[in-house]
């Protein structure tokens, strides 16, 4: 049951029962509750409420500034899904921030045709004027900086994007008009809201060392051989006794006379 709900009122806090999440307390629940009826709206536009995950992540990014443990809690709970399956959505999808970032998102297209255009120089005019480096954020909190994949707007190059609106034909000198602006308060781009302030970097490093529950006992739980078959062809074996096998891929399984379960491949 969720501690924040009365019977009078719908169960729009996060569930107190979801491991790893850190509550904001009853801030993060009265902006749950004031978002409802824009989640309700999104869910209602799709026959599957799980299809609602990407535009209701969006909504709770714009109103928090990036996509919090406690978010992809609410969002989760909200469609009925794990957790886990809300935050691999969210870090799949680079317009997602899983960390508090500046106000101002920087992003500079690294691809060929910007390449070609000086967006190398301009990258690194960027880097010493904000006197960060990708995936870094300004001490003051302003700015975020990234250099990023194909923007799609090639024959305008050099282009960027700053908080997702494009910008092209990127100079020194416009570079120094557009920072001084944000600066100033005065660009016509709206800042994102931070309700947390930023760090160092937004990037989220993976723990290592850890194993899923799949993984726990098991040698190397990369290889589909499983505890004690480090070639993987008991799996394969297994797979090809099944007389549905080949009904149920396209792909050819070739038995290999030459290799025993238990060998390596090429030893």
């Amino acid at each position: 049951m969720n501690g924040h709900a009365t019977s009078d009122a719908p169960d729009v806090g996060v569930p107190d029962w979801t491991p790893g999440v850190h509550r904001a307390g009853n801030v993060f629940d009265e902006m749950i509750a004031r978002l409802g009826p824009e989640v309700d709206a999104l869910v209602a536009q799709y026959e599957d409420s799980r299809s609602a995950l990407l535009p209701i992540a969006h909504l709770y990014q714009e109103h928090e500034g990036y996509v919090s443990p406690n978010g992809i809690a609410a969002i989760a709970h909200r469609l009925g899904l794990t957790p886990a399956v809300v935050e691999s959505t969210v870090s799949f999808y680079t317009l997602f921030y899983r960390k508090p970032v500046g106000k101002y998102m920087l992003q500079v297209c690294r691809n060929l045709s910007c390449m070609l255009n000086g967006a190398e120089e301009i990258m690194a005019y960027f880097r010493e004027r904000l006197g960060v480096g990708h995936l870094e954020t300004t001490a003051d909190g302003l700015f975020s900086y990234e250099e990023v994949e194909c923007l799609a707007a090639c024959d305008r190059a050099p282009c960027m994007q700053i908080n997702l609106e494009f910008f092209y034909g990127l100079t020194k000198a416009n570079v120094d008009d557009m920072l001084a602006a944000m600066r100033g308060g005065t660009f016509g781009v709206k800042p994102l809201v931070q309700t947390k302030p930023p760090g160092r970097s937004w990037h989220v490093v993976q723990e290592a060392g850890k194993k899923s529950a799949g993984g726990v006992g098991v040698v190397d739980p990369n290889n589909a051989g499983g505890l004690g078959d480090r070639s993987g062809i008991i799996m394969l074996d297994r797979l090809l006794a099944d007389p549905s096998f080949a009904q149920r891929t396209h792909e050819r399984a070739v038995h290999e006379p030459n290799l025993q379960p238990g060998e390596e491949h090429g030893h």
